[in-house]
Order: structure tokens, then sequence, then C-alpha cells
């Protein structure tokens, strides 16, 4: 089964209607903008679809801080790059957050989002990860490794790469750990193109989507991130997951927008304290605050074989000759799986 994408003015008019429906927003106003009524500053605050979990539990605890007091917010989750997309296309956002920095980066092409947004102490990051394999309670096709998931007997999930920040990771992930962390592209191509035309059964828009796919039965490993599948064992779903020794460091980033109301910078240094922080690692996700990083390092230990985006050369490389819908070497092997590579 293959999805498309829809048109970008379809798009936005989903993510309107959707804009408040998170459960963490009390308030009726637009993101950045006060209440005549109260004079209480309303935060929009645009994500990908994941963390909204946390996110309802970051929200009410950032309220009862002095910082937050008499902030409201309204919340819009999704595919990261449907949500970035949507922002730059007219959604509302005070706050932004998604799973790759060139979601970000196109905000700053358009200038809503400052070009030195990564210039913090975390270097713009809200969390990490690790590509993982979520697999049935019990591994009962004992999938522990890259090669294990080109298996005849295995079916394999993931979103779609052009709509799903998630998914550029695990296809990267995958890539990478054939290519020796790059240095032998063919060889990582090769795998991908076995994986994805052979293996991957569905190619869904968010990481989210995929995951609900999966616990619904499809499919015997869902490639997906480390902290997806602690919260899908944290919600009840019956699923273990496996690191394999060789998989990309996964950085989910926070930014505020030019036009951002100020409590929006006070609500993103709570995030990032070690309060905030500290929400996170209840859900599987793996701090950036230093203290609270080495407070859990025995929950989030590195595999031997980690390698990171700049490994195979950064986000401007990648794009350019992986998934860029034109000339990528990625993009061709989507359409030629029949995926669609539109954005």
């Amino acid at each position: 089964m293959k999805r498309t994408l829809p048109t970008l003015t379809a798009l936005l008019a989903t993510v309107l209607v959707a804009v408040g429906c998170g459960g963490a927003s009390d308030s009726k106003t637009g993101g950045g903008t006060a209440s005549a009524a109260s004079g209480k500053a309303t935060l929009s605050l645009v994500a990908y679809s994941t963390p909204q979990v946390v996110y309802d539990e970051l929200i009410p605890a950032f309220a009862k801080t002095p910082a937050g007091k008499g902030v409201g917010f309204k919340t819009s989750f999704g595919a990261s790059g449907d949500q970035s997309r949507a922002v730059e296309a007219g959604l509302p956002a005070d706050v932004v957050s998604f799973s790759t920095e060139p979601d970000v980066t196109r905000l700053v092409k358009a200038g809503l989002v400052n070009g030195d947004w990564n210039a913090t102490p975390s270097k713009g990051l809200v969390t990490t990860s690790l590509v993982s394999f979520i697999v049935r309670k019990g591994n009962p096709k004992h999938i522990k490794t890259w090669a294990d998931l080109l298996r005849k007997d295995v079916k394999v999930l993931t979103p779609n790469p052009f709509t799903s920040g998630a998914a550029k990771w695990n296809i990267l992930a995958a890539y990478g750990q054939a290519s020796g962390g790059g240095k032998d592209p063919a060889a990582g191509l090769k795998y991908v193109r076995e994986l994805i035309t052979k293996h991957v059964v569905v190619q869904d828009k968010s990481g989210r989507e995929a995951l609900q796919n999966f616990t619904s039965g499809t499919g015997d490993v869902l490639l997906s991130y480390e902290y997806e599948a602690t919260t899908a064992q944290r919600k009840g779903e019956k699923v273990d997951f496996v690191t394999p020794d060789d998989t990309i460091k996964i950085n989910i980033d926070i930014a505020k927008t030019i036009k951002g109301d100020p409590a929006a910078q006070r609500f993103i240094d709570y995030v990032l304290s070690e309060a905030g922080q500290q929400k996170f690692v209840e859900w599987g996700y793996r701090p950036v605050n230093e203290t609270v990083l080495a407070a859990n390092a025995a929950k989030f230990p590195n595999p031997p074989g980690l390698f990171t985006i700049e490994d195979l050369g950064g986000w401007t490389k990648v794009n350019d000759t992986l998934f860029d819908p034109a000339k990528g070497s990625i993009a061709a092997i989507e359409r030629d799986a029949g995926v669609s590579t539109d954005k």
C-alpha cells in the first residue's frame, strides 16, 4: 500500500484545523497573540508528531512556573516535513520543533526563523535518539541485525522520507551502516534498494502513523526512533525494540520564530531545563541537558558503531545527493518502488 502527499493548499487547511487539537491548548486565540479579555499570551507550538505526549505534560508544568504564568497554548502535531511546509505557507507558530534540521532551515530561508537559531548551548537541539528496530513482544522472529531485515520472512515498515523526518533518519541509518559510515556509497545504496523494493510493505506519512500501523498488526519490524518504542511500551503496547550495533544518532531541533511572542523563549528555556528534560527522559528521549544526561548515562548507552549525520557529509550533501526529488539516489529508488517523492 503506497501513500501520496496532498497538495500544499490541502495540507495547510488540514493542519490549520488540527491546531489546538493536541490536548494541550487552553486558549481561544492564535499563536503569538494576546487575548483582549485577559491580556495573556498564547503561544502556537508546531511540532512533529511523536513528542505530543511529552508536550502534553510539559505545557501544564510550565504554566505552574513563574515564567509560564498566564501563558496559553495552541498546538499542532504531524509529519515533520508537512509541519515545516505548513508554517512556511502561513500556519502561525511561535515555537517549532522538527525531526530534521532542513525542516528548520526551510523557515530560515523563508525569513521566519533567525539564522543563528542553533547557536545555543544545546546547538539548537531539544533531544536526541537512535534509529532502532521495533519488534513484536518477545521478538519472535529474532531480528537483531540489519542483515535480518533482508530475510525473506521479514516484512518492514518505515515512513515515507519525503513527508516524514523520521523516515529520513531511518533510511540514513540503513544507508550508513551498509556504506561504512558513507565511505562506500554504492554498498549503501544497494542495501537501501533491496530493503525498500523487496521488504518494506508500507510507507506511511509520519512516524506516528507508521507506529499505529505496526501496532495494529502490519509487518514484523518497524524502523523507528528508540523513543517511539519506549513511548509505545509506556502506553501499554506489546512491543520490544532492538538497537543494532551500527546506527545513526538522531538530532531533534527546537527554535523560536522571529515574530514569536517573547514567552516562546521562556518556554524553550523551560523545555531545556533539568525539570523539562527529565520529562523527556521519562518517555525514553535522550536529553541534551548535560546534567540530566550524566544522571541517566546508564539508561542511554551508545552502540559501538554509532555514527552521525556529519559522518555522512551533513544535511546539505545528504539532501542533494540522496533525497533531492529530481536527482537524489534514494529518491530514484523510492520512485522505482512506486512511492511519491512529491513534497
